[in-house]
């Protein structure tokens, strides 16, 4: 009789990033999984003894790390691939996908848009993304049916927007969804403002206080909301102008006004920081808030040299929108951070895995190769590229490894992509949504 260890899935490989610790590589190693969690972690040889595994997965050539996650994105934009990118980002939000968006966005386009951001995403070994969309539910929905985590933002505005028609229709509407996912183990929900739909500081105010209620976190998008606290904006009702006397607490105007309005805290995501300096950001640490960089967006809509939150424990790493973008890519994203924004490669992975965990306040379930978290994984095959040890390790998956080099990523210890083909996906029906897409479109706008 077998003295060993029952385990699901034992998988060794040529390294182990764990990430916590950071800067380490471990070689020869192996990670079990049980019931979804991680199990143990140590050298493949001691595993091997300890363990006996249904399911035995060695990868000689592969680093396996932490699941990839997407700290902001609007995935159901994988169906707007195409659309002319011009910055300043505002005029590209306000003159060409507004138009756009009030012509196709439904439910129908979400879900489908979502299902085919999805098998991008888990193609390039994405585990965990934040969206926003604007009919969440299906959002949710279609990340629920793919087994892939997910926080899902709950919209919030004073305009009318196609989920609801006043600021009390999305609140009611969000806590219906709510009470629908509270107990989810895998769709997380977090309240986002609709800034560039307009804003007033009671609206800001009232989001806060129902985020208390329900220990919810808030996300909103800095370049958004600090164009309304410029002296030639409308800003916030009673919003202070980035020009306030010099007694004023330190930071930018924006800044100020999110501690006034008692959002800068833990629990408070911070998206798009090019309108941060170091101060600004070492402001944002010091409250505890997160800080999420999605620097090729930001380059392709002007900006000249995105801004990551180096110091900051609960820095991230995103996508936005992939009409904008190009790409739910990840690792791409770390790599626009390491040669443009300064961050090592270390650095850019703990952004790309553990701080995009923190920041969607997931950090104690995913983001590291540590006993008792969730096995959402990623392996990559470095090839030749993996013959040097330590950081050398982290410096080839950033700068050298591509996401078609993704050859398996499990969600909860579940398969989802196995030598680069997805499992439960329908390939086929999804590269088809697109066409598909593209023919309605141009039959509405026709229309």
């Amino acid at each position: 009789m077998s003295t060993r260890q029952p385990a699901d899935l034992l998988i060794e490989a040529r390294w182990l990033l764990p990430i916590a610790p950071a800067n380490v590589a471990l070689a020869e190693h192996a990670l079990a999984v049980s019931a979804g969690r991680i199990l143990a972690v140590g050298p493949a040889a001691e595993l091997r003894e300890r363990f006996e595994a249904r399911e035995h997965v060695v990868r000689s050539r592969h680093v396996l790390l932490p699941g990839l996650v997407n700290a902001h994105t609007h995935a159901s934009h994988a169906l707007l691939r195409g659309l002319p990118v011009r910055g300043p980002r505002s005029s590209w939000l306000r003159e060409t996908l507004a138009p756009i968006e009030r012509r196709c966005l439904s439910a129908d386009f979400v879900r489908d848009g979502t299902r085919l951001a999805l098998a991008e995403m888990l193609r390039a070994g994405i585990t965990c993304f934040a969206d926003l969309s604007l009919h969440p539910e299906e959002a949710a929905r279609a990340a629920a049916a793919a087994h892939v985590r997910a926080a899902i933002a709950l919209p919030v505005s004073e305009a009318p927007t196609p989920w609801a028609e006043s600021a009390t229709a999305h609140l009611a509407r969000a806590e219906r969804l709510w009470d629908e996912y509270r107990s989810d183990p895998r769709i997380a929900l977090y309240f986002a403002p609709l800034v560039s739909h307009g804003m007033s500081e009671a609206l800001l105010t009232r989001v806060r206080r129902v985020a208390d209620e329900l220990d919810a976190r808030i996300a909103l998008h800095l370049e958004e909301f600090a164009a309304l606290t410029e002296p030639s904006g409308p800003g916030p009702q009673g919003a202070p102008g980035v020009e306030d006397s010099a007694r004023a607490p330190p930071g930018s105007g924006w800044l100020r006004q999110l501690r006034a309005l008692g959002l800068l805290r833990a629990g408070f995501t911070a998206i798009g920081a090019t309108v941060c300096d170091e101060a600004d950001l070492e402001l944002l640490s010091r409250h505890g808030a997160s800080v999420v960089s999605c620097p090729q967006a930001d380059l392709r809509l002007g900006a000249r040299v995105p801004v990551v939150a180096r110091g900051v424990d609960r820095g991230a790493l995103g996508t936005d929108s992939p009409a904008a973008a190009g790409a739910l890519d990840v690792l791409t994203e770390a790599r626009t951070a390491a040669l443009v924004c300064g961050v090592d490669a270390a650095q850019a992975l703990r952004m790309a895995t553990l701080g995009g965990a923190a920041a969607l306040g997931l950090a104690a379930r995913i983001g590291s190769l540590e006993p008792g978290k969730a096995a959402d994984l990623a392996c990559i095959d470095l090839g030749g590229l993996s013959g040097a040890p330590g950081s050398g390790v982290h410096d080839a998956i950033v700068f050298g490894a591509a996401r078609g080099q993704v050859s398996d990523v499990w969600t909860a210890g579940r398969a989802a992509l196995c030598a680069g083909r997805l499992v439960a996906l329908d390939e086929e029906e999804l590269a088809a949504l697109p066409m598909r897409w593209a023919e309605r479109i141009g039959m509405e706008a026709a229309a």
